[in-house]
C-alpha cells in the first residue's frame, strides 16, 4: 500500500471516530465545535485522497462521484454553522447536512468491508451495503430530528 492509501485510512478512521463522538456528545459547545472540526478535516482530507486514487477504475469512476458527494454535503453542513444563516433554521441544516454526511462515510465504510466477503460479487456488495446503511440512516435521521419527527407525527407541534 502506498502513503496515498494509508493516509486516506487514516483520514477515514480519524472521520468515523470523530463523527461517532459528535453524534454521541451534547450539541452546540466548544467540545462540539472542536470535534466537529476535526471531523470536517478528517473528511475533506479522506474526499481529497479518494479524489487522488485511481487503482481500481484507472481513471475517474463512481467513487470519485460519491467523494465530490460527500464533499458537497459537508460543506452544506458547515455553510449554516459559519454564517448562522438562516437564523431560524441553521442549526437543523447543519445537523442535516451533517448527519448524511456521516452515514455516507458509514455507507462507505460498510461498502469496503463487504467486498471482502469471499464469494460475494463487488458491485452487489457495495450496492447491498450502502443501501442498508442509507435506509437505516434515513429512518434514524427522520426519527430524531426535528423536520423527522413532524413528518412521522404531524399532529405534533415543532418544538
Amino acid at each position: 500500500m502506498d502513503v496515498l492509501g494509508i493516509l486516506h485510512i487514516v483520514f477515514a478512521s480519524a472521520a468515523l471516530i470523530f463523527g461517532a463522538v459528535v453524534f454521541a456528545r451534547p450539541k452546540g459547545n466548544r467540545r462540539h465545535r472542536l470535534i466537529g472540526r476535526s471531523y470536517t478535516a478528517s473528511m475533506i482530507g479522506l474526499n481529497g485522497t479518494a479524489l487522488c486514487i485511481y487503482d481500481l477504475f484507472g481513471g475517474f469512476g463512481p467513487f470519485h462521484w460519491a467523494a465530490l458527494g460527500s464533499l458537497v454535503t459537508v460543506i452544506l453542513g458547515i455553510v449554516p454553522a459559519v454564517r448562522k444563516q438562516p437564523t431560524k433554521s441553521w442549526i437543523e441544516r447543519h445537523a442535516q447536512f451533517m448527519s448524511w454526511s456521516y452515514v455516507g462515510l458509514l455507507a462507505a465504510a460498510a461498502a469496503e468491508v463487504f467486498t471482502r466477503v469471499p464469494g460475494l460479487r463487488f458491485w452487489w456488495a457495495v450496492f447491498a451495503a450502502s443501501l442498508a446503511i442509507i435506509l437505516a440512516g434515513a429512518f434514524v435521521i427522520g426519527h430524531f430530528s426535528p423536520l423527522g419527527r413532524l413528518l412521522i407525527d404531524p399532529g405534533k407541534k415543532r418544538a
